[in-house]
């Protein structure tokens, strides 16, 4: 399991590279700031960062508990884009993940990638408030923070800041052998880095703030955000963690309420995707610390309507956590009745289906959903329901769409090897289960299934064609990586 990482060091690292991403220079005159750094151009290209940003995401597939939970993926993402829609000096592809993690924080790094703590959603009291965490991170990329970074340390210690990444990462896995990487990587730099920390973080507030608005999110949401974690930060004897990797002193509280102020002041309603995730990820994936309790559910049973179907979608999901599916039905019934294409509604009322072992009911009303050819979250769950309704064929052909058109989802190529395994295609189980090796950073054990099935196939077929010609890409892949694993 990860650990919240406490040590000072650690924080210090990791409140720098909280900083990195992708994406800088021809800013539109609203985000233009005083420059704190360059286009850090003479040391990293974007294309090198988004090869280290591909590098380093396979890392974190491999040793963080990300929650690859459809709804709740396709979720941040959707909030994440529009975010990055209204965002200036985008050039990388942006890409976020959810670690199931007790402590708030959130962070970014090379090629587009942003990761949110699942705690976000205990302590965000409404969309705007999430979102301000994510316009931060995104902004933090877009000024390309982690490249200038680097750029500044080049002088005194060459790619320490690749190496600190890397290492922050094997200490999500390793805590013990990532703080021993990480005292050999950072040697005496570590006050450098908490100085450019603390005018990123500046930076990334002021664009921020600036992205919220025109995604039209409340502006307010920011400094009240930030003000609720200096309020915790008070009261307790030791700080929520994302203070801890990113720097917040009263200055920077006092500027990030200035500039709402001097905005227009918009009255902002939080979604109801944002009320649905919010109770999925406490009930579904929330510890005793941060589990969806009553009190919320009784609160939100008196609001207004998205409040109240969230409830009642809690219940739904306390239900089925406890295989009351009859109850679980019940409580349902009047939200599909209201939502019946509502992609929440219909996954519950699929593993209602199911969990009282109704497979062709669930199968039935997955295929008449008006939205399955658009929507992901149907479509691997139709193909989940034709497995445990022994139809594997049918589940296999939406799957092999699925991962040509999705192949970065773990959730799509492990359903597709059990599928392929139960027809008895061993030569098809193993590709895909190469795959999940792949996007977990295990590129030697993917090149060896593959070439396992290879053989498991007639000689000269384009079966073996196809297998041999991903051999050679993991290959390639393989070499191009070497670089960042002796760091």
């Amino acid at each position: 399991m990860f650990r919240p990482l406490k040590k000072t060091l650690v924080c210090a690292l990791l409140a720098t590279l909280v900083a990195g991403q992708t994406a800088p220079v021809y800013a539109d005159s609203a985000d233009q700031l005083p420059d704190i750094g360059t286009s850090a151009g003479s040391t990293l290209s974007i294309g090198q960062e988004m090869q280290m940003g591909d590098f380093y995401v396979r890392q974190l597939r491999g040793s963080a508990p990300l929650i690859n939970d459809p709804l709740l993926v396709q979720y941040i993402n959707s909030l994440g884009m529009r975010l990055v829609s209204n965002a200036w000096s985008v050039k990388t592809p942006f890409h976020f993940f959810l670690i199931n993690n007790d402590e708030i924080n959130a962070f970014a790094f090379f090629g587009g990638n942003v990761v949110l703590h699942s705690a976000l959603f205990r302590y965000t009291d409404n969309e705007s408030q999430l979102a301000s965490v994510v316009a931060h991170e995104i902004s933090h990329v877009t000024q390309r923070h982690l490249a200038r970074a680097m750029e500044d340390q080049q002088r005194s210690a060459p790619l320490t800041w690749v190496g600190a990444l890397g290492s922050i990462l094997l200490a999500m896995a390793s805590p013990q052998a990532g703080m021993a990487a990480l005292t050999g990587t950072l040697a005496g730099t570590r006050q450098g880095m908490i100085s450019f920390t603390q005018q990123n973080e500046q930076e990334a507030d002021r664009i921020g703030i600036q992205v919220l608005q025109r995604a039209g999110f409340d502006p307010q949401a920011m400094p009240t955000f930030l003000e609720k974690l200096l309020d915790q930060s008070r009261y307790s004897s030791r700080p929520p963690e994302i203070l801890l990797t990113h720097p917040l002193p009263e200055s920077r509280l006092s500027d990030a309420r200035n500039r709402a102020n001097q905005m227009r002041p918009v009255v902002v309603q939080s979604s109801e995707n944002f009320y649905m995730a919010k109770v999925r990820a406490l009930g579904m994936y929330g510890s005793e610390r941060n589990k969806l309790d009553s009190d919320l559910l009784d609160a939100w049973s008196k609001g207004n309507v998205r409040e109240q179907r969230a409830a009642r979608y809690g219940r739904v999901l306390q239900a089925m956590d406890k295989k009351n599916y009859a109850l679980a039905r019940q409580e349902l019934q009047p939200l599909l009745s209201a939502e019946p294409n509502s992609p929440w509604f219909l996954d519950a009322a699929t593993d209602i289906d199911l969990g009282q072992n109704k497979a062709s009911d669930a199968i039935n009303r997955l295929k008449n959903a008006p939205d399955l050819k658009n929507n992901p979250v149907l479509q691997i769950n139709l193909a989940n329901a034709y497995v445990e309704g022994g139809q594997p064929a049918q589940a296999a052909a939406i799957l092999n769409r699925y991962t040509f058109t999705h192949p970065d989802d773990i959730n799509g190529w492990d359903l597709l090897a059990q599928t392929q395994a139960t027809l008895g295609n061993r030569d098809q189980e193993l590709a895909a289960r190469a795959e999940i090796m792949a996007l977990t950073g295990r590129l030697d054990q993917a090149i060896s299934l593959l070439s396992n099935a290879s053989g498991q196939v007639k000689l000269g077929s384009l079966q073996q064609a196809r297998y041999d010609a991903r051999i050679d890409q993991l290959r390639e892949l393989q070499q191009r990586f070497r670089q960042y694993q002796k760091m």
